[in-house]
């Protein structure tokens, strides 16, 4: 299979205060292009730091990364920037809209930092704003949506840039198991589509989507099971 994640003795500390903090002792780790993995482990397990280092929003305190045959353990922060770009959408528990914009302009944002004509970022949101079921909510601003639709705002944003790799931290953690379900059917779509999803979550039934569940403990990968052989 085609692998587009690798991590090799992965670790992270942090230093605080006067204290050492190990997030992440030696990980090793395979992910293969349009696997869907899902991320369990107590608060402090490492999940998160995990979640962070593969999507290039930090760098590791010693270990390799390697992306799509490329080592993005030692780059620099712009060029992290880019890859992240390029490479990776975010969905998060808090949906991190901007209040002020719209659907329609919260989502064609990451196109603006590519550079992206405003004609063009408009239709290419517009189209992801549909795919996820928002054609009339294009126009209204985070506060006059409802988590549900927030979170979607946030997926479609995650999607414009057709990344290889979507990764959402606890994306289902601030809405009710109805509208959680709905947007863990958008997710399956998503992967259908060949997406690779990684997904961090302390929530069995949200992990249930997922075909692999790697669980952390205490900065150390606990198990690794293939839940629904491909």
């Amino acid at each position: 299979m085609d692998e587009i994640i690798e991590v090799k003795k992965l670790q992270k500390r942090y230093l605080m205060g006067d204290e050492v903090i190990d997030a992440l002792k030696s990980i090793d780790l395979k992910v293969q292009k349009n696997e869907y993995l899902a991320l369990m482990g107590p608060s402090g397990s490492g999940k998160s730091t995990l979640m962070n280092l593969i999507g290039c929003l930090d760098s590791p305190t010693s270990g390799e990364y390697i992306l799509h045959g490329i080592d993005v353990s030692k780059m620099s922060d712009s060029e992290l920037a880019d890859v992240r770009n390029k490479e990776i959408g975010f969905v998060f528990q808090t949906f991190n809209l901007l209040p002020r914009m719209t659907a329609l302009e919260n989502v064609a944002l990451p196109l603006v930092y590519a550079g992206v004509s405003k004609v063009d970022r408009e239709e290419r949101a517009r189209k992801v704003l549909l795919e996820v079921g928002l054609a009339d909510r294009m126009t209204h601003k985070p506060n006059e949506l409802s988590g549900g639709q927030r979170q979607r705002v946030a997926i479609a944003r995650a999607l414009i840039n057709n990344p290889a790799i979507i990764l959402a931290d606890e994306p289902t953690g601030n809405l009710d198991s109805k509208t959680s379900q709905e947007i863990m059917n958008i997710f399956k779509e998503i992967h259908k589509r060949g997406n690779t999803i990684i997904v961090v979550t302390h929530e069995p039934d949200i992990a249930a989507f997922a075909d692999r569940i790697v669980r952390l403990k205490d900065g150390y990968i606990e198990s690794d099971q293939i839940t629904k052989p491909s």
